[in-house]
């Protein structure tokens, strides 16, 4: 059965298998970020409200999960941002209520957590994962294009006060652009946000897949490990490629075989392949991120945008 909220299960580098649940419309985002592998964002805004039907997404995961699939997380995701669903706090504690034995995540792009609404909504979760891409002024507009309601100085406190009142654990995602939000006097701000904020841990992430803007290109081993050294924070590590290989099993592997035979026939975009076998255009940009670091498959820009087609064995 098709699914209309939720994706899945699709192969994270950093949670393992996850089950995605989707809570607003493709693409409607506070921010419309160079790199992000979704595309351009179509519905730029702040606003919290019921994007999606809350009752449809809790019925829909009731009957996922009330098959037991085997699972490392349980993940809100997805092509926009899921903090601005209204019911996400209602959703969240429902999975937690109901099937407890999932972990949950968040991965948000951290806007707008100075709404002491959304830090009450979150508080069932167990874990988050915020995104903080630069924390001055001029370079978050460069890297995040965000809604001009949003400022970093915000965003940063908003974060320092999700980690006084949350309980779970946070993991601080830094996307870098190379030249861009890299220059030591942008590390040397984001030391000090990273300080204030005190996560569990950061992530430092580059560009893996082809994302919104053709400019951006991925940061060199060298230079993510001298944003480590000049983060000065006890729990740094950089996303590496730890699901490459992985073998997948009972639906997925129908899933993925049915990529692969699909794109062995004909190049296509992460739009036609969601089309052609009615999956979710983040499951399929998950499954088509393991067969890029696989070498199984390659992406050549084309008239519509980006193209995969198979690597020559």
């Amino acid at each position: 059965m098709q699914h209309q909220y939720i994706f899945g299960p699709v192969p994270s580098r950093r949670l393992g298998m996850s089950l995605g649940i989707d809570l607003v419309p493709h693409k409607t985002c506070s921010l419309n970020c160079v790199y992000c592998e979704s595309g351009e964002t179509t519905n730029l805004t702040v606003t919290r409200k019921e994007y999606v039907p809350t009752d449809a997404v809790i019925s829909e995961i009731d009957r996922v999960l009330s098959e037991h699939p085997v699972l490392d997380v349980v993940t809100f995701s997805g092509s926009g941002e899921p903090t601005l669903h209204s019911g996400l706090g209602r959703i969240a504690r429902h999975v937690k209520e109901h099937f407890p034995e999932y972990r949950t995540v968040l991965i948000t792009n951290g806007t707008l957590f100075s709404d002491p609404d959304l830090r009450r909504d979150v508080s069932s979760i167990d874990c988050i994962i915020p995104s903080l891409d630069a924390a001055s002024p001029e370079l978050f507009g460069a890297v995040c294009r965000p809604h001009p309601d949003l400022d970093p100085d915000t965003i940063i406190q908003g974060l320092v006060d999700l980690r006084a009142e949350y309980k779970g654990e946070i993991w601080l995602e830094i996307f870098i652009v190379p030249d861009t939000n890299d220059t030591p006097e942008e590390i040397a701000r984001l030391r000090d946000a990273v300080a204030a904020i005190a996560p569990d841990k950061v992530q430092l992430n580059t560009l893996d897949r082809p994302g919104t803007c053709g400019w951006v290109r991925p940061a060199s081993q060298e230079s993510l490990e001298a944003v480590v050294a000049g983060l000065e924070y006890p729990n740094v590590t950089i996303c590496g490629r730890a699901l490459a290989g992985r073998k997948y099993t009972g639906p997925q592997a129908e899933t993925a075989g049915e990529i692969l035979a699909t794109i062995a026939r004909r190049p296509c975009t992460i739009d036609d392949l969601s089309r052609v076998l009615g999956l979710h255009a983040h499951e399929v940009s998950k499954y088509i991120g393991s067969f890029m670091d696989e070498g199984k498959i390659r992406s050549e820009e084309g008239p519509r945008g980006t193209f995969f087609v198979p690597v020559d064995q």
